[in-house]
């Protein structure tokens, strides 16, 4: 009998251990993580996400899954699917939180909104692994450049959210009438900006504001801005545009005549449809003259006889 009760409580403590296992099996089977996967929708306005549960949380493992995933076909058509279909990732590193994806020559077919999406898609998705804080991209081992020939640089997941918290997701083209400076820098000259990309949470106001800081694409169009100015606010009311910007407004590194600043603004914004006068203030002050001759008290109003 006493070996008999031996056997039953051995047999009662491997029981217990194999239900232990058991149960311990199926809560790390239930240790599931949910994220979204990025797509970009079929118009091409905006980015649109898909739930994906995942059982793992190592970084390697979650990234060659995301990029799996990434390249999906929908079943039902409710996205495209660009990587591996249209661009291929052909290395990637991963350094102190920087990954680093390096696309085949194929990623330069993509162009404008098409393009801008994209990134947004992959970089939103792939911040979410445990350990990549930011993204940048490359083609064949060079940095990626924008359609203004400078690098995009690094991203993160906020780099596509705007500041007041609000995605963005969708994304528009319009064409712009920019005024810059001639080579002699006392006229102006015309630039017209073609399928400019600009997500739609940004105001035509400071489109053109922005634009305008970050300089001319065309030849025989030269800067009318410190480029390093800064865009504190721009707002419209009752069809006056008000253009706040920073310090460096005041200091001009260019041969440019004041008045030539001055309307290079005005002319621009004035060429949208619900601006007809500009008033320049800096950090919110008017009281302040621009190069000792150029109130900013004053409003001013579109001056084609400015143009050369």
């Amino acid at each position: 009998m006493k070996k008999a009760g031996h056997l039953l409580l051995r047999i009662a403590l491997v029981m217990g251990l194999l239900l232990c296992t058991a149960c311990g099996d199926r809560r790390e089977a239930q240790e599931v993580t949910s994220y979204k996967i990025y797509y970009v929708n079929n118009d091409e306005t905006k980015i649109v996400d898909r739930e994906y549960m995942s059982e793992t949380s190592d970084g390697a493992l979650l990234l060659a899954e995301f990029l799996e995933q990434l390249a999906h076909i929908s079943e039902k058509m409710e996205y495209e699917t660009l990587l591996e279909k249209e661009i291929s990732v052909v290395g990637h590193t991963l350094d102190n939180g920087l990954l680093t994806l390096d696309f085949d020559e194929s990623y330069h077919n993509l162009r404008g909104t098409r393009e801008i999406l994209a990134r947004a898609s992959i970089v939103r998705t792939l911040t979410q692994i445990p350990g990549v804080e930011r993204i940048t991209f490359t083609v064949n081992g060079e940095q990626l450049m924008d359609a203004a020939g400078a690098a995009v640089g690094v991203m993160a997941a906020d780099t596509f959210i705007e500041n007041a918290g609000n995605e963005i997701n969708a994304y528009e083209k319009v064409d712009l009438r920019l005024y810059f400076a001639n080579e002699a820098g006392d006229s102006l000259v015309e630039e017209i900006r073609r399928n400019v990309v600009y997500n739609s949470n940004i105001s035509l106001e400071k489109l053109v504001v922005e634009k305008l800081v970050e300089g001319p694409m065309a030849e025989g169009a030269y800067p009318t801005i410190n480029p390093t100015t800064k865009i504190v606010s721009v707002t419209v009311k009752d069809g006056t545009c008000y253009v706040n910007l920073n310090n460096d407004f005041l200091n001009q590194p260019y041969n440019v005549a004041s008045d030539v600043t001055i309307y290079s603004i005005t002319n621009s914004l004035a060429e949208l449809s619900n601006v007809n006068r500009v008033q320049i203030s800096i950090n919110g002050e008017t009281n302040i003259s621009y190069r000792e001759n150029m109130s900013l008290n004053n409003v001013f109003e579109r001056n084609l006889d400015i143009l050369e």
